[in-house]
C-alpha cells in the first residue's frame, strides 16, 4: 500500500488535532478543516488503510484514529510544519534568559562575599559559558511594512531578537531566501569568522535584501561577544590590610588598586583546562599586578551551558591546605545548590564583606 500525499496530510491532520485536544480523531472533525478538500467518505478509507499500515490506531471500536509510535516518527521526520515563535513567544524566552543571568550575577556577588568571610582574603568570583558560542538558527519574521523581526537561536538554545527597520519594502520572498542565505553561511561558525570577506559574500547574494546584512551582521556579533565575557565579582580587598605582608602602607595601596576586574580578567582562562583547585604562586600568576601575591581557584557547575569559579587572592604565605579545603567545600555546594536551587540556599553573608 503506497502512503501518497493525500494519505500524509490526513495523517499530519490527525496528529495536529490529537495534539490539541488529546482525544481521538474522526473523520468528520478532519472534514471540517479548511484545508481539507475531500470527502468524509475518502477520509475514512484514507484513515483505514493508515491503520493498516501501522501510521494509526483505534483505541475503540466506534472511536475515531491516535497517532501510533511509527506515525509520530513520520511525523516529526516529515510532515510536521515548521513553528515560527510570535513576538510574545520570543520575548518571553529572552526575558526568562535575562532573568535566570540576573539571578546569576547577584549570586556571583554573594559568593564572593562569603568566600572572603570564609577564608579572611579578598574573593572572586566568575560565571561564564562553556566553549565558544555560535549562531544554531537565523529566522527572519515579516512584521510589517519595512519591518522584519530577527530572531537568532544561540548554540546554548539561548534566543534574542531584534526589530528592524527600513526605508524600502523587501518582499517576503527576498526575506525567505537572506533566511536561507545565513543558515548556510553563518550558523555554526566561531566569532573570529564573521569577517568583511564573509559580510562582502553574503551582502552579494542576499538580492534586494541585502540593506538588511549589516545590521544583522553587527547584532549577531554584539550578541556573541556578550555571550564570550564573564560575569565576575570582587569582595573582600580591604581583608589584605590584616596580613602583616601589607602593612607597609604604599605595597598594600599597590596591589588594592590592582585587585580589580581587569587585573583578575585572565583568571577563568587558566582555569578552562584545569580539573580540580589551581595554586598559582607569585611570578606563575597571568597578570603582573599579582605576580607577588598567591591565587587559588576552584570550578563549579551552574547548568544552563554555564561555568563558575570561585578563587582567594593573598599573600604567598598563606594557608593553603585550609584555603584549597575551604574552596572546594563551596564549589561542592555550589554545583548541588545550582542542580537543585528551589532545594537549596545559600546563607546570607555578614553585612561586612
Amino acid at each position: 500500500m503506497e502512503l501518497t500525499e493525500r494519505k500524509k496530510k490526513v495523517l499530519r491532520s490527525v496528529v495536529d488535532l490529537y495534539i490539541r485536544t488529546a482525544e481521538p480523531v474522526g473523520s468528520k472533525a478532519i472534514t471540517e478543516l479548511p484545508d481539507m478538500k475531500y470527502s468524509s467518505a475518502t477520509i475514512r478509507n484514507e484513515m483505514a488503510e493508515l491503520t493498516t499500515m501501522g501510521y494509526l490506531e483505534q483505541p475503540h471500536t466506534s472511536a475515531g484514529r491516535i497517532p501510533s509510535a511509527a506515525g509520530y516518527r513520520l511525523y516529526v521526520d516529515e510532515l510536521m510544519l515548521d513553528y515560527r515563535l510570535s513576538m510574545d513567544e520570543t520575548k518571553s524566552i529572552s526575558s526568562a534568559i535575562e532573568e535566570k543571568m540576573q539571578r546569576v550575577d547577584k549570586m556571583m556577588e554573594k559568593v564572593a562575599k562569603l568566600v572572603s568571610q570564609a577564608t579572611d582574603l579578598p574573593a572572586i568570583s566568575v560565571a561564564s559559558r562553556h566553549g565558544n558560542a555560535a549562531v544554531k538558527r537565523f529566522d527572519l519574521i515579516q512584521a510589517g511594512e519595512n519591518s522584519v523581526i530577527l530572531v537568532v537561536m544561540l548554540s546554548n538554545d539561548e534566543v534574542v531578537n531584534k526589530l528592524i527597520k527600513l526605508p524600502v519594502n523587501v518582499s517576503e520572498a527576498d526575506i525567505k531566501i537572506l533566511s536561507a542565505l545565513l543558515n548556510a553561511t553563518m550558523a555554526e561558525i566561531p566569532l573570529e569568522e564573521y569577517t568583511p570577506e564573509l559580510l562582502d559574500r553574503v551582502m552579494r547574494s542576499a538580492g534586494a535584501a541585502a540593506a538588511l546584512v549589516p545590521v544583522i551582521v553587527d547584532f549577531t556579533t554584539e550578541t556573541l561577544r556578550r555571550q564570550g565575557t564573564a560575569n565576575m565579582a570582587v569582595a573582600g580587598q580591604m581583608r589584605l590590610l590584616g596580613q602583616p605582608e601589607y602593612r607597609d602602607v604604599d605595597k598594600a595601596q599597590r596591589l588594592l588598586t590592582s585587585l580589580d576586574e581587569e587585573a583578575l580578567s585572565n583568571l577563568p582562562a587558566v582555569m578552562q583546562n584545569a580539573n580540580g583547585t589551581k595554586v598559582l604562586v607569585g611570578p606563575e600568576n597571568v597578570a603582573s599586578e599579582l605576580k607577588d601575591t598567591s591565587v587559588v581557584m576552584t570550578k563549579f557547575d551552574i547548568g544552563d551551558g554555564m561555568q563558575g569559579m570561585i578563587g582567594v587572592v593573598g599573600p604567598t604565605r598563606m594557608d593553603y591546605a585550609k584555603v584549597t579545603a575551604r574552596l572546594s567545600c563551596f564549589a561542592e555546594s555550589l554545583s548541588k545548590m545550582f542542580a537543585k536551587p528551589e532545594q537549596q540556599q545559600l546563607p546570607a553573608p555578614d553585612k561586612e564583606a
